[in-house]
């Protein structure tokens, strides 16, 4: 069962420091120009703030073509199915460079920053009408700054009898209907299935992803998965492994049919599928 986990701490130590500063003036901060704000501040006094340029702390997240600010997200053990907590308020033109160094799990794009730019209020804004706040940024920033380690494979002969990665993703047609043996980096999340060049990490090894060459993989056999690298409550699964199975190239194959081959492999058969590095 794959659980949901909520990412506010880092935005709770950032309130506390506010709360402990209002209370040292046993007031509420004022507006004034250059004041931070936090996202509850906003969702509580909207019309004092309205049409007023500000500068607000909260969490980012951008999925499926829309953009917010919340007070946190809650994602599933693997990262995956980010959503705002609390109110979202919208926001309209985010830069492209404050996202570089957030979490990027595979489907969204999250993290705690600072925005600055005009808050408005009474709406409605946004993708479908839905937001009553919005805010038309001029300015943003990350608070925190997400590190990932790559781990990939060489570009390299493999030996007699073997294809590397790079040769099936080169010309798939060409091993079409073959049974063939290669090595890759294994990775599952329940949405992906595939064998790649590469996985990249969050420092702490969260929010795995595949990365560079990579092809459809089915059939991995769930035995040896015990034996890579798992997260929590089994949400994702990845390692180096060595592979022997029908290869299928030359189509569309896998999630959306974005992925120019596949490999199948028999589940029921642990001997097609070998942990080459023990858990990271």
């Amino acid at each position: 069962m794959i659980n949901r986990i909520q990412h506010v701490v880092r935005l709770i130590v950032l309130l506390a420091a506010s709360a402990t500063m209002a209370a040292c003036t046993d007031a509420i901060p004022s507006l004034v120009p250059g004041q931070s704000l936090y996202v509850p501040d906003l969702l509580e006094r909207p019309q004092q703030f309205n049409g007023k340029e500000i500068t607000v702390s909260g969490a980012y997240l951008e999925r499926d073509g829309r953009q917010v600010l919340a007070l946190g997200v809650s994602t599933l053990d693997n990262g995956l199915d980010a959503q705002p907590l609390g109110e979202p308020i919208w926001l309209e033109g985010f830069p492209r460079e404050a996202t570089t160094e957030l979490h990027r799990p595979g489907d969204a794009i999250y993290g705690f920053v600072r925005v600055r730019g005009r808050f408005e209020t009474g709406g409605p804004f946004g993708a479908e009408n839905a937001y009553r706040h919005r805010i038309i940024v001029t300015s943003a920033e990350p608070i925190e700054r997400v590190r990932r380690r790559e781990y990939r494979i060489e570009n390299r002969p493999l030996g007699e009898g073997k294809v590397s990665l790079f040769d099936l993703v080169a010309d798939p047609a060409r091993y079409n209907g073959q049974t063939i043996t290669t090595q890759g980096y294994y990775f599952w999340n329940s949405l992906i299935y595939v064998l790649a060049e590469g996985v990249s990490t969050e420092e702490d090894g969260s929010s795995p992803q595949p990365i560079g060459k990579m092809i459809w993989m089915e059939g991995f056999p769930p035995s040896v998965s015990a034996e890579l690298n798992l997260g929590p409550n089994n949400s994702f699964v990845w390692g180096r492994v060595e592979v022997t199975g029908l290869f299928q190239g030359g189509g569309n194959y896998g999630r959306d049919g974005a992925y120019p081959a596949q490999l199948l492999l028999d589940p029921n058969n642990p001997a097609n599928a070998r942990p080459l590095d023990p858990k990271k």
